[in-house]
């Protein structure tokens, strides 16, 4: 995987170390004349965003830069991205960065054009008025360049885009097809400076998107062929890129696994998320690690639709113990070698909670109703009390 690598699935893909070189002719065959540069504050002393700069100024394409953004991005925070957009006179956008920047950018281009657009496209407003691709109105909306410094949410290759309402602590899924970016550029020289923990969180992200995509029970059986592969190259490079940040083959191999994973979620998600979503925007928990600590515990509650294709994928990954608890004990394992807390307690969160926590999960229906199975506020609940426990199975204790 050391050449540059060109692909068109959804959108066009550019691929390999030195994909960066790409972005100013793609600027200019897409028209961005004046692109408004969203990433997140922590990236602006670091390498990716240099390089970037770089390379616009080289090509003499005026921008600018916007990061006031939260680590779960805000309705508010796309208030002032659109304010800055108009203010600027900006005609596109890039969002360099991991999944806030990404969703702040999609959430910018929309409200940017449509003020209503983000109550408009939200997710339970999607799925009763536009039951296919074709049936959403167009709006124009400005083209995007997305460049992904993480491997974790694939939020590159999504239509959707996750944002938070304060007032109300939860988050709503924003989705609309113009919203996949344009052009999508996975450079690993872009992520050789991830550190060792926030690597670890955003793969197991990525693999937590493959999985409960493998698991949905909705048939499609494209992005489930996606996700089996997916959880394949996770498998061969997540531990080389958490033990190395400069191993740029395996820094690659992630980046193509976390888009995919975006693909393979076409199909849906599933309980990790239902539970993670409102975990994060009250308590302003890392996404992906919230999906790493609570992923096993999911699983065994849904062990009982979910064995037979969950021992299918243990075949495929050629584990010595190629069942249900095989794959369960090798996701443990994994989490082990990646230093992933195995509670929930660990990152401070407790059960006086659990009761909220389930009412919250059934709610949110971009992801509960793509669970393996069907699961009530209870089951939640109940399923968060053991991620705050570490109460699985015995054969499955630490």
């Amino acid at each position: 995987m050391s050449a540059i690598h060109y692909w068109n699935y959804p959108t066009e893909i550019f691929c390999g170390p030195g994909a960066l070189e790409n972005l100013a002719e793609r600027c200019a065959l897409l028209e961005m004349r004046k692109p408004l540069l969203v990433t997140d504050p922590g990236m602006l002393a670091l390498e990716p965003l240099a390089l970037l700069k770089a390379h616009l100024t080289q090509a003499d394409i005026p921008f600018a830069v916007f990061s006031d953004i939260h680590g779960n991005p805000t309705l508010d925070d796309v208030a002032l991205g659109v304010s800055a957009f108009q203010a600027g006179d900006h005609d596109s956008l890039i969002a360099l960065g991991g999944g806030s920047a990404m969703d702040a950018a999609k959430g910018i281009s929309l409200a940017a054009v449509d003020r209503h657009g983000l109550a408009r496209f939200e997710w339970s407003q999607v799925i009763s008025r536009y039951p296919s691709l074709a049936d959403f109105p167009r709006l124009d909306l400005p083209k995007l360049i997305a460049l992904p410094t993480t491997a974790g949410t694939g939020s590159e290759l999504g239509r959707e885009a996750v944002l938070t309402l304060s007032d109300q602590q939860i988050k709503q899924v924003i989705s609309h097809p113009e919203l996949l970016p344009a052009t999508v550029i996975l450079d690993p020289i872009l992520t050789r400076g991830l550190p060792p923990a926030l690597t670890a969180a955003t793969g197991m992200d990525a693999l937590t998107h493959h999985i409960e995509a493998f698991c949905s029970p909705l048939y499609h059986p494209m992005s489930s062929g996606v996700a089996v592969e997916g959880v394949r190259l996770i498998q061969q490079h997540l531990p080389a890129a958490y033990a190395d940040g400069q191993d740029l083959l395996a820094r690659e191999g992630m980046l193509v696994a976390s888009a995919m994973a975006a693909v393979a979620f076409q199909k849906g998600l599933g309980g990790v998320h239902a539970l993670a979503h409102p975990l994060g925007a009250r308590f302003h928990k890392h996404h992906g690690l919230l999906n790493a600590i609570l992923l096993p515990y999911v699983m065994v509650a849904n062990r009982e639709v979910i064995s037979r294709d969950i021992a299918r994928l243990a075949r495929y990954l050629e584990l010595p113990q190629a069942d249900f608890d095989g794959f369960v004990q090798w996701v443990l394992q994994l989490r082990r070698q990646l230093a992933i807390p195995h509670t929930l307690r660990e990152i401070g969160l407790d059960a006086d909670v659990a009761d909220w926590v389930g009412e919250q999960a059934v709610a949110d229906i971009s992801s509960s109703d793509t669970n393996a199975q069907p699961l009530d506020a209870h089951a939640y609940s109940q399923i968060y009390r053991n991620a705050v426990h570490g109460d699985l199975p015995a054969v499955f204790r630490q």
